[in-house]
């Protein structure tokens, strides 16, 4: 199951091998309420086939129709501004005058290629690389991560020159969910969070669980959660989720994860079930600071009570935390109304 950038950056290396003229536009700035993040991925070609977004459609076919007749980028990259006008925040329908500054790279010849299909190749393995391109030039290179990173774009956005403008943009999974327990709901969290862009593992020391593993794409470990979570879960870009309603293999792998750097722990259970597993992590030593970091009952309160529907929940959660949605403190109340013991 492929992710949205993976998709754009497929289909624009079909492009370029089949000897087609292409364009990759890339999101590198916004300003007010803008429809699409920063980093996101649009690529089209001459005949104005499209893969991906920049706006939701405010811009897109705008942007096509100039690159089809020839008025941007036909050479090198160019930075271009929507809605640095009043005119075009209407024109565009731009929500609250919001801006969207976007570099639009060409794809002339084969000589991307390489780079390309090597993106590709990386991101069908779920791993990170990282892209750096000389706006003024068009050169390009790329070279392999073993960590997301946020886009950066340096130089002056005001200026009309392109000298000194660089845009340095990480592909690959952003954020590592480590899932305890390889149930009915870790399956359906596993396929969801992965079309999500996470990089999912599945930890469980039952080995019959782990040989009846069905989700394609998913690190399985075969053991138990405290050692697993210590080497590859302890980072802020690691989010630890207990799943098995067995203490003896939640419990050991909370303890770890909630001392470490983790950007989130949770646990699936009732209230009740709940309340019982913080007086247990008690007795492991943790403190009061450390065990108020775990989110349990894990999810929003979205009436969830089926395995697909409490992985929707969960994954409902976490989204609204890393976009600042909601807060710690807030999302550390909600009790989604999970049919669990």
């Amino acid at each position: 199951m492929e992710n949205a950038d993976q998709q754009v950056l497929t289909q624009l290396a079909e492009w370029v091998d089949q000897g087609q003229m292409a364009w990759l536009c890339t999101v590198v700035k916004t300003w007010g309420s803008s429809p699409r993040p920063i980093g996101s991925l649009l690529c089209c070609n001459a005949d104005g086939h499209v893969a991906g977004s920049l706006s939701g459609g405010c811009v897109e076919e705008d942007l096509i129709e100039r690159l089809q007749q020839g008025k941007l980028a036909t050479e090198r990259p160019e930075l271009l501004i929507y809605g640095s006008t009043q005119e075009e925040v209407e024109k565009f329908q731009l929500p609250c005058g919001g801006q969207l500054h976007v570099v639009i790279e060409p794809m002339t010849d084969q000589r991307h290629l390489g780079a390309l299909q090597h993106i590709v190749a990386r991101l069908a393995k779920r791993e990170c690389v990282e892209r750096t391109l000389d706006i003024a030039s068009g050169e390009m290179t790329v070279e392999d991560k073993d960590r997301f990173a946020h886009l950066m774009f340096t130089g002056d956005f005001d200026n009309t020159s392109n000298a000194g403008k660089t845009l340095v943009q990480t592909y690959g999974p952003r954020y590592q969910l480590f899932l305890i327990g390889a149930g009915q709901v870790p399956m359906y969290l596993a396929e969801m969070a992965q079309r999500l862009d996470y990089h999912v593992i599945v930890c469980d020391p039952r080995p019959e669980m782990i040989e009846q593993w069905p989700v394609e794409g998913v690190q399985l470990i075969n053991s138990y959660p405290d050692d697993a979570i210590r080497e590859q879960a302890n980072d802020s870009f690691s989010i630890v989720i207990a799943l098995t309603h067995d203490p003896r293999i939640d419990d050991m792998g909370l303890m770890e994860a909630l001392k470490s750097d983790a950007f989130f722990v949770g646990a699936m259970g009732s209230t009740r079930t709940s309340a019982k597993r913080r007086e247990r992590l008690k007795m492991l030593d943790l403190t009061d600071e450390q065990i108020a970091r775990l989110h349990g009952p894990v999810g929003l309160p979205i009436g969830s009570k089926t395995p697909a529907e409490i992985a929707i929940a969960i994954l409902a959660q976490l989204t609204a935390l890393r976009s600042a949605k909601i807060d710690e403190a807030t999302a550390a109340d909600f009790r989604p109304r999970v049919a669990v013991a």
